[in-house]
């Protein structure tokens, strides 16, 4: 555990305060420097190194050794630690992703009371939940990209925003104006968002490409338990106390996360690793030469157009490879569903069922079922099918990896249908929710299957796509959210649900012409 505190927030600071304490194996009085492989750099006129051998013919030449491992099992490198603190690491990214998406739903409960309160409409209580959904799309965009910086890392980008999105909780949970609640929830999802497209990318830090699926489920499921566990942590406190409570639970669920992630959370991000390595090196031996393989390729280029390049990939990633463009786009009309369709939980279970708020957050537990149900699913077919395919071939083609969706498209819409059609008194309340859990459990594997693919296309840059990925679904779930309203008031519970089983049967057509496409054609364009 040492080593684990050594690497986290908390120990980088104890490193700094003082020194000598929670050293390295390269710090101690005996480490001998392994003889690292020097090549010829060219110094290029604006600061960049090449090893092209033409360019290094026409400029001045240099020799640069690259810092890299110490051997093949060295214990620094992520994907050599045991399986016990990958686990543990895996959970504590898991917990930062739930302590962030819970915050989403957790004010539902509320809406009732603060419309009262403030005498708005239902469409300007909404806003509370849509604008911290809008937040935590925007917000990948910029710290996403920047954790794929060598100089920063997962870790800063993490902390960093989770310690602003807990202060920004305390205003949110104390204001007395409406539009101020309504900005807080904003600036909630803003800061929020790093691991929310981040922690995918910390995934496959840690793993070899057949175990990343196993990390990539236990992380989906952390951000599928946030929004099914929010109305339930805080329906009972809503009917005994006042609106405020969830924001309350919000913060102490938070502080709690970020005490035990600022003391426990290490670097995962082999870049960041191996810099800090180089300059640690650089100081011991006094060598100016010893360099990363991301020093080496950035040579002196300067802080902003190094940031540049890294927050233009989302959109240029998405721009260039049509197929990452159409499953962006794809999983927004997706979430677009989804998210219209838990606008009529309400309709369902407080008006046709009778059940008071409280027990209405019960309701969402169902989704923990989905979940438990999808990620077994999940679970098992990377077991049988496709971590045997990855052993034998590596990565392979990703687009086969689509194909466990392709039959989750087809099997959502049923669960939509049988939810819209049997909401009725004179049927249990079961019923309904049986199509509740079978709708969620199809997400649950169409949303895992994409992150993989999307993880296997582009490892490299697997944070700026997840990043484009979630802002695009973010800011169409967030106009969903207005006008799944409209859309229930006109056409009623079951007509409402059989317009969005449709979509959603279109979205499987749409998920076979993907991947006939790709399999026949596959485009690859982004370098």
């Amino acid at each position: 555990m040492a080593d684990i505190f050594r690497d986290s927030i908390c120990g980088q600071i104890v490193r700094v305060l003082f020194k000598g304490r929670l050293l390295y194996a390269d710090e101690q009085h005996d480490f001998q420097v392994p003889v690292f492989e020097r090549k010829a750099f060219a110094k290029i006129s604006d600061g960049e190194t090449s090893d092209d051998t033409e360019r290094c013919s026409e400029a001045s030449e240099t020799k640069i050794a690259a810092v890299g491992w110490y051997s093949d099992d060295d214990p620094d490198n992520p994907q050599n630690w045991s399986t016990q603190k990958k686990v543990f690491v895996s959970s504590l990214i898991t917990l930062l992703t739930f302590s962030v998406y819970v915050g989403s739903s957790i004010v539902t409960p509320a809406n009732t009371i603060i419309m009262e309160m403030y005498g708005v409409s239902t469409q300007a209580v909404s806003l509370s939940l849509s604008m911290y959904v809008l937040g935590y799309g925007i917000g990948p965009l910029f710290f996403s990209s920047i954790s794929e910086m060598p100089r920063t890392g997962r870790n800063l980008p993490y902390m960093t925003s989770f310690f602003l999105f807990l202060i920004v909780t305390i205003p949110a949970a104390t204001t007395s104006s409406f539009p101020g609640f309504i900005v807080c929830r904003f600036l909630q999802g803003l800061m929020g968002a790093p691991v929310l497209a981040t922690g995918g990318a910390s995934a496959t830090d840690l793993y070899g490409f057949h175990k990343v699926p196993y990390a990539m489920a236990a992380w989906s499921s952390g951000a599928f338990a946030g929004p099914a566990l929010g109305p339930v942590m805080a329906a009972f406190a809503v009917s005994n106390s006042s609106w405020r409570w969830p924001m309350y639970e919000l913060l102490i669920a938070g502080v709690f996360s970020f005490i035990v992630l600022s003391l426990c959370l290490p670097e995962t991000s082999a870049d960041t690793i191996l810099l800090r390595r180089a300059r640690r090196l650089r100081r011991l031996t006094k060598n100016s030469s010893l360099r990363s393989e991301s020093e080496i390729k950035q040579g002196g280029v300067h802080i902003l157009r190094t940031m540049g390049v890294y927050l233009t990939t989302p959109f240029r990633v998405t721009l260039l490879d049509p197929s990452v463009a159409f499953i962006n786009v794809y999983t927004a009309l997706n979430y677009s569903i989804i998210y219209s369709y838990f606008e009529s939980f309400p309709r369902v279970y407080l008006n046709v069922y009778g059940f008071s708020i409280d027990s209405m957050g019960i309701i969402f537990t169902s989704l923990l079922i989905a979940c438990a149900i999808g990620a077994g699913i999940f679970v098992a077919i990377q077991f049988l099918i496709y971590e045997p395919y990855t052993i034998k071939n590596g990565i392979g083609v990703p687009e086969h990896r689509l194909v466990p969706g392709i039959y989750a498209s087809a099997i959502a819409p049923v669960g939509i249908l049988i939810f819209g059609w049997t909401a009725k008194a004179h049927i249990h309340w079961i019923v309904p929710t049986i199509g509740i859990v079978i709708f969620q459990s199809a997400v649950f594997i169409i949303g895992s299957i994409i992150f993989i693919y999307l993880a296997l296309t582009y490892p490299r840059y697997s944070a700026s796509l997840f990043a484009a990925n979630t802002f695009m679904r973010s800011a169409v779930a967030c106009a969903a959210i207005h006008y799944a309203q409209p859309l229930f008031d006109n056409l009623g519970i079951g007509g409402g649900c059989t317009l969005l089983a449709g979509l959603t049967a279109v979205c499987a057509v749409l998920m076979v012409v993907l991947w006939r496409r790709l399999t026949t054609a596959p485009f690859v364009v982004f370098r």
